[in-house]
């Protein structure tokens, strides 16, 4: 049934089974609805003006943490998956959408000083972000915090990270932006670095719900991935851990 999200039929029984879902379904239904005929039609400007809304509401629920204690636990568990991968406090990480630092905090708190870079097209939630780092006490470890448009990585260096790091980015991008990232994201991976990244996964037809969740297939991005000179392996391991899929990549001539 999963596979069958995009259909009207599967989104009635859904809405039959789950009526408390209903009300919110329809305010994100008239917040696209607002946005798009507003003109935000680009993916930055679109998913901006989500950002805005949903930290104006509570910052937890913005980056997908439906309580305090759901936000610690989600963090943990990306935390713990790279530490049990080999992030050492040597390391350099560039953590691709950091939201509010719901795994970042931890990952500024494991590394040595200044080894922690969070870029986010969000400057609602970046401010969030700025405020868990001085609830944290985490200033003396000066993580840097980047405002982005894009996933072009431009003002960077080549061979600049040992680990990059994307929760739940993929699950709200439109295919071409994904693209950017895949094409650009080798140039500035070390030569033994990864790329982790978690996607909706969907073993039928790819498709949106109101330009905010994606699903893909795995070879699809697996495929895009090859494309641009990157080796994509399905992190086997991961799943079962959260409802999205997780995606390793590689430099292939590395």
């Amino acid at each position: 049934m999963a596979d069958a999200r995009h259909r009207l039929t599967y989104r009635i029984r859904y809405a039959l089974r789950h009526p408390e879902r209903v009300r919110p379904y329809l305010r994100r239904w008239w917040r696209d609805l607002r946005f798009r005929l507003s003109g935000k039609r680009d993916h930055v400007s679109y998913y901006r003006e989500v950002m805005r809304a949903d930290t104006a509401r509570d910052p937890r629920k913005a980056v997908g943490s439906a309580n305090q204690a759901r936000w610690l636990a989600l963090g943990q568990l990306q935390f713990d998956y790279l530490v049990d991968h080999g992030l050492r406090p040597d390391h350099d990480l560039l953590e691709i959408g950091c939201g509010n630092l719901r795994a970042g905090w931890r990952f500024i708190d494991h590394l040595d000083v200044g080894r922690y870079h969070g870029i986010d097209i969000s400057p609602d939630i970046l401010l969030a972000a700025n405020r868990t780092v001085v609830d944290r006490g985490l200033q003396a470890k000066e993580p840097r915090l980047r405002l982005v448009e894009d996933l072009t990585f431009d003002w960077l260096p080549d061979a600049r990270y040992d680990v990059i790091h994307a929760h739940s980015v993929f699950s709200h991008c439109p295919i071409e932006v994904i693209e950017e990232c895949f094409a650009h994201v080798g140039r500035i991976l070390r030569e033994d670095g990864w790329f982790d990244c978690t996607f909706n996964a969907t073993a039928g037809k790819e498709h949106h719900v109101l330009h905010e969740d994606y699903y893909y297939r795995p070879a699809t991005l697996i495929a895009l991935a090859e494309r641009h000179g990157l080796t994509a392996v399905f992190q086997e391991d991961w799943e079962g851990r959260h409802k999205q899929s997780k995606l390793r990549l590689t430099n292939t001539a590395g």
